[in-house]
């Protein structure tokens, strides 16, 4: 705590008068509503903190990987030639030409 106050260099009398500032603005029935709602944030601030080093350690943590499982390779589906179709009843086949023009 003392830290905290060394931080802004703040001595004895300096925190007095916040103090005495504080409670002139917001009164004696406000103040344990306040440090209630502060105590809360801090709080919840923690517990937030606390669970995102949670989040990141167990990332970290290798133990605990498992691999995917291995792709199952399959055959290549066999692709049925225009030689091997059958055409379809009533249906007129094109003429084969050639494409080499004689001059």
């Amino acid at each position: 705590m003392n830290t905290f106050f060394a931080l802004f260099n703040l001595g004895g009398g300096e925190i007095i008068l916040v103090l005495a500032l504080v409670l002139i603005l917001f009164g004696a029935r406000k103040l344990p509503e306040l440090a209630k709602g502060l105590g809360q944030g801090i709080k919840e601030f923690k517990k937030a903190t606390r669970e995102v080093t949670d989040e990141i350690q167990s990332s970290a943590d290798d133990s605990h990987y498992t691999p995917p499982p291995p792709k199952r390779v399959e055959e290549p589906a066999k692709v049925e030639t225009a030689a091997h179709v059958e055409p379809a009843h009533g249906v007129e086949q094109p003429v084969p030409h050639s494409t080499d023009k004689k001059v």
